[in-house]
């Protein structure tokens, strides 16, 4: 098909007007030709060319025909900036972070390159940190960055601060600056503004209002509760439930008496966040009651060699528990009473089970056999317990030592458990805790857990996974089985760690086992890690101004 052809047809699609000629180009092209073409294009193995021909001149016509109108208001300018600028070398690298793109690698091999759109999250958190203001000609790559990657908004609105939200308001490609920011940018009242504060809660716009209380949740507990309370009984039920939700700051037992009444509410989801938040407190009259429930149903035989505990599951769920948030109806594939039992122990208070169970530790009541198979219900309602009442003893306990045969400890039914069990202890015990569990079980199951813990990791915790990763290449397997860990620690690994992984970067004999090449692929991925490290290394100098 020639040119002028193609321009015969084109000339055709300029009398359509130019969203509906690209939507139905963009339509074409995303179908295929074959199952559909545009206006003006004849079906045939010269469609694919037409349209592309198509789309040349769209392009164009999309770029420079842009009709004549009405002179606007212009806009405001943009507010101060009142942070300090960012050293001059460390706005070269941001720039470069926010060149990066994923892919341009070719091949899907990484190389030795670091993946510097991985390395932004760190940086952004760590100038937020010396509270410096964003570059104002960055600021469009850097909200089209944060569009792209939910995971990276929180860091990059709080760096772009203000201009954010008033570029926001200019393309609406940035929308989602103006939903993540309080308010969508607003203004709040100042705290002695209390006819504003009053006037705004109530005739604010939903976003508005959750923003207003979450701000003044925050300063002043009370005050939240008591301006939630002024419109309680006449908010929407799921306006209600994100309302309650944002009790969960600043919780206390002044909550208590406002979370009960929401414990007789008409939406389900209302009273079993109430329920939820209650049974937090430990000393609370529900929390009190969820622990007669579960010390019915939980008790130590005696009569045995070992002692042993015995459980005896609810067998109906009451008025009462309903009331207090046990919902009825178990998911597909579960008993109704293991369902019941689960919600009960884990709603009681942890403190109580040492006086209730023969004056035992956690670790000891933990240990003790479980008879008729009740043991991982057991101890799985007991580590939702610690994780939601935050009890570093019982999880300790739950998650038994690292080196245990059994991986995980006694208690913990899952990766994900232990991952939670984990966020409750400091970060350097938690650091501490998984170097043990690499060390006895390896990196096959350890992501997981080195997702939570702090960054950069601590000296004991970087060497169990360099130690490990070692060991793996020793083995003559490839790296790829371990992608996820390598791209781990050139993101958590100290950057002072990098000297000690220069002898990881040659390529190491084959021996007879080992996959083909496999050597060579380590060397690859141990010198990329080593090359990130010096990277970040030289972003956090950047950072400081040296």
């Amino acid at each position: 098909m020639d040119r002028t052809s193609a321009r015969d047809k084109t000339s055709a699609r300029d009398r359509t007007s130019a969203p509906d000629a690209w939507e139905e180009l963009v339509t074409s092209a995303l179908l295929g030709t074959a199952r559909r073409t545009p206006p003006g294009i004849e079906p045939g193995p010269e469609a694919p060319v037409a349209l592309l021909d198509a789309a040349a001149v769209e392009t164009v016509r999309r770029r420079a025909g842009l009709r004549p109108a009405r002179a606007v208001q212009r806009p405001q300018p943009a507010p101060e900036e009142p942070r300090p600028s960012l050293p001059a070398a460390a706005a070269r690298r941001l720039a470069m972070l926010l060149t990066d793109r994923p892919g341009t690698g070719g091949g899907g091999r990484r190389g030795t390159a670091p993946d510097l759109m991985e390395l932004l999250p760190q940086w952004l958190a760590a100038a937020n940190t010396h509270g410096y203001a964003a570059p104002p000609q960055l600021l469009p790559a850097l909200l089209d960055a944060a569009r792209g990657r939910t995971d990276l908004r929180p860091a990059a609105l709080a760096f772009a601060g203000s201009r954010a939200t008033w570029l926001a308001r200019l393309n609406p490609d940035w929308r989602f600056a103006l939903r993540a920011t309080p308010g969508g940018g607003a203004a709040l009242p100042p705290a002695q503004d209390t006819a504003g504060i009053r006037l705004l809660w109530e005739e604010g716009l939903f976003a508005e209002r959750v923003a207003l209380l979450a701000a003044i949740r925050a300063r002043e507990p009370a005050a939240a509760r008591e301006l939630l309370a002024t419109t309680w009984a006449t908010e929407r039920a799921e306006d209600r439930l994100m309302f309650l939700d944002s009790l969960r700051t600043g919780l206390g037992p002044d909550d208590e008496p406002f979370l009960e009444q929401a414990l007789a509410d008409r939406s389900r989801n209302v009273r079993a966040t109430a329920a939820e938040l209650l049974s937090a407190l430990p000393d609370s009259a529900l929390a009190a009651r969820m622990a007669v429930r579960a010390a019915a149903c939980v008790a130590v035989d005696r009569t045995q060699d070992t002692p042993t505990i015995v459980v005896e599951a609810p067998h109906e769920c009451d008025a009462g528990m309903e009331r207090d948030g046990v919902v009825p109806k178990a998911p597909s594939g579960r008993g109704e009473r293991s369902w019941w039992f689960g919600q009960l122990v884990e709603a009681a208070p942890l403190g109580g089970w040492p006086g209730r169970l023969g004056g035992r530790t956690p670790a000891e009541i933990v240990a003790l056999p479980v008879a008729d198979d009740w043991r991982n219900e057991l101890h799985a309602a007991w580590c939702r317990a610690a994780v939601r009442q935050r009890d570093a003893g019982w999880a300790r306990a739950l998650l038994g030592t690292p080196a245990a045969p059994e991986a995980g400890g006694p208690g913990a039914v899952s990766l994900a458990e232990r991952a939670k069990l984990l966020g409750t202890l400091g970060s350097a015990e938690r650091a501490e805790w998984v170097a043990g569990f690499i060390a006895t079980h390896g990196l096959s199951e350890a992501f997981q857990l080195l997702g939570v813990c702090g960054v950069p990791w601590a000296a004991p915790l970087g060497r169990a996974v360099v130690d490990a990763l070692n060991i793996a290449r020793d083995a003559g397997s490839y790296p790829w089985s371990f992608s996820g860990v390598m791209g781990l620690a050139e993101r958590c690994l100290d950057p002072a760690e990098a000297g000690r992984l220069e002898g990881l970067m040659a390529v190491p004999d084959e021996g007879e086992d080992a996959s083909p090449g496999a050597g060579g692929y380590w060397a690859e991925a141990f010198q990329r890690l080593v090359t990130t490290l010096r990277l970040r290394a030289a972003m956090a100098e950047e950072l400081e101004g040296t």
